[in-house]
C-alpha cells in the first residue's frame, strides 16, 4: 500500500489531507460477488470499507466488474452473494458515462428531473436548481437545450442533476471518459471542489490512472474478470490539489505503481 512518509513536505500543488467528515455516509462491502445468468462470474468476493466523506477511485481492465460493483452499491444490480452495508436512509446519486439528458427538456428542467421523480416540492426544486447550476458553471444557460451544449457542458449538467438531490454518496461511472483532455482537466478540478464543498462520499470508476491519482483519497485496483481487489493505494496528497501536482516526482511514482499493479494483475490471469 502506498502511504505518505512522515516528515515529508507535500509536493507542489497539494496540501495536507483533511480529516474524514464526521457523520458522512460510510459504505462496507463484505464478500460481494456477482454471477450473471449463464454462469459468467463478474465479481469474485470483494471486501472494501469506505469511510464517510472519502473519495475512492476504482481502476482495472475493461470487463473486470468495476461498473457492476458500482451498480450493486447503487442498488441497480443485486449481488449474488455477500453483504452491502450503508445507512438505509442515505440518499445516493449515480452519474453515468453518458450524460443521458432528455432532449426535449431545457437545462433547468433536466437539472430538476431527479428531484421531480423523488417528489421534491416545486419551490425547493427551483431553489436547488439555481444553486447547482451556479456551482457547475451553467448559470445563464437555464433555457438552453442539450443539443446547444458542448460535451463538457452536458457532463456539468449531469453532475448538477445528481448534486441537486443533495446525495450522501455519489457514484461516478467514467463520467469524464468522452470529453477532450482539456475539458477533462477542468471538470476534474470542478468535481474536486464540489466534493469538498458538499462533503459526500464518492466512488469513481475510471480507466485513467492519472485521473484516479488526482481525485481520490484511495485507489482500488481490480484484476481481470472475475474482478477482485489486488491492491489498495493510499494517496498522499491533500484534497486542495492543482494541476501542478501532476508534474511532481511524487505523482509520477504513485501513477507508476498503480500502472505496475494493473500489469501485475493481468499477468496473474494470463
Amino acid at each position: 500500500m502506498q502511504t505518505s512518509t512522515a516528515g515529508e513536505s507535500p509536493p507542489a500543488g497539494a496540501t495536507t489531507m483533511p480529516a474524514k467528515r464526521p457523520g458522512a455516509v460510510a459504505i462496507t462491502l463484505n464478500g460481494i460477488s456477482k454471477v450473471y445468468d449463464g454462469g459468467t462470474e463478474a465479481l469474485a468476493p470483494v471486501n472494501l470499507e469506505i469511510a464517510g466523506g472519502e473519495f475512492i477511485a476504482i481502476v482495472g481492465p475493461s470487463g473486470c466488474g468495476k461498473s457492476t460493483l458500482l451498480r450493486i452499491v447503487a442498488g441497480l444490480v443485486d449481488a449474488t452473494r455477500g453483504k452491502l452495508s450503508k445507512p438505509s436512509n442515505a440518499t445516493g446519486a449515480f452519474v453515468f458515462q453518458e450524460a443521458a439528458l432528455l432532449p426535449w427538456r431545457n437545462v433547468n428542467a433536466n437539472a430538476g428531473l431527479l428531484m421531480e421523480l423523488e417528489g421534491v416540492a416545486k419551490a425547493e426544486r427551483s431553489k436547488r436548481v439555481r444553486e447547482v447550476l451556479a456551482q457547475v458553471g451553467l448559470a445563464g444557460f437555464e433555457k438552453s437545450y442539450p443539443h446547444e451544449l458542448s460535451g463538457g457542458m452536458k457532463m456539468r449538467l449531469s453532475l448538477a442533476r445528481a448534486l441537486a438531490l443533495r446525495p450522501d454518496y455519489l457514484l461516478l461511472d467514467e463520467p469524464l471518459a468522452a470529453v477532450d483532455e482539456i475539458t477533462r482537466d477542468l471538470l476534474q478540478d470542478e468535481l474536486m471542489v464540489l466534493w469538498r464543498q458538499a462533503g459526500f462520499t464518492a466512488m469513481l470508476v475510471t480507466h485513467n490512472v492519472h485521473e484516479a491519482a488526482y481525485l481520490a483519497d484511495r485507489i482500488v485496483v481490480m484484476s481481470p474478470r472475475p474482478g477482485r481487489i489486488t491492491h489498495v493505494f493510499d494517496v498522499p496528497f491533500g484534497s486542495d490539489r492543482t494541476l501542478a501536482l501532476r508534474s511532481t516526482p511524487e505523482f509520477a511514482r504513485l501513477t507508476g505503481k498503480i500502472s505496475a499493479a494493473l500489469r501485475e494483475g493481468d499477468k496473474h490471469v494470463r
